[in-house]
């Protein structure tokens, strides 16, 4: 099963100054074959720097998130994809984890942040407004569309690994952030084997998310009701 660990950029190059060394080389012990960057049109020297580490680079013809989902696939010939954030979040420990666990099964694995176990950014603060909005639309989610399997904790985080067969069926077309919500959703609705394990979410180290919380939270509202409604 030939295998990518797909880094999703853009205007990184502080993270990835942190960061990229502490990723595993490829080998079996790893998870994967190679190492392969999407990137949407960084301008701070994110590009120079994958160029100077020998990276491959996937530019992505349109932005947003979920542009980078769909020119990962579209380029490259791997059965799995692993999608990896290098901006301190996502623990690179539990990179290993997602090959072994598609090998027993699974269509998708997600690294769940709302599991026992597990930590989210927020779970050190009075309020936890990204958490509980989260959370409200994983519940939404669960009980709209899950046909079968336990239910799935974190539907929308964005470390998680897909097989291209799962991913063909799929049909995804959502653009931005909401990309993971609609493949959570639409693995849903086509009864696939959904898989999580506990992950511990660091902070971010350095820059801003690119998500705002307002924004953001109005288009999953409306990829909620998209889904719902079937368009």
């Amino acid at each position: 099963m030939k295998t990518t660990l797909v880094l999703m950029t853009f205007n990184e190059i502080e993270c990835l100054n942190l960061i990229f060394d502490k990723i595993p080389k490829p080998s079996p012990e790893a998870g994967y074959d190679e190492i392969v960057a999407v990137d949407g049109g960084s301008t701070d020297g994110t590009v120079e720097f994958f160029q100077n580490k020998g990276v491959r680079i996937i530019g992505q013809s349109k932005k947003g998130r979920g542009d980078a989902f769909m020119q990962a696939f579209k380029n490259l010939d791997s059965d799995l994809l692993i999608f990896f954030s290098p901006d301190g979040n996502e623990a690179i420990e539990d990179l290993p984890k997602f090959k072994n666990i598609i090998k027993s099964g699974a269509d998708l694995v997600i690294a769940s942040r709302m599991m026992k176990e597990s930590r989210n950014e927020e779970d050190d603060q009075f309020f936890k407004w990204r958490k509980w909005a989260n959370n409200a639309f994983n519940i939404m989610a669960n009980l709209c569309f899950k046909k079968t399997g336990p239910f799935i904790y974190d539907s929308i985080n964005g470390y998680r690994a897909l097989t291209r067969q799962a991913f063909e069926r799929l049909n995804l077309t959502a653009p931005d952030y909401t990309i993971e919500y609609q493949m959570t959703i639409r693995a849903f609705k086509n009864k696939l084997n959904i898989v999580e394990f506990p992950t511990i979410e660091g902070n971010r180290l350095a820059g801003d998310t690119g998500a705002p919380s307002i924004p953001t939270g109005i288009r999953f509202i409306k990829r909620f009701l998209s889904e719902l409604f079937g368009k």
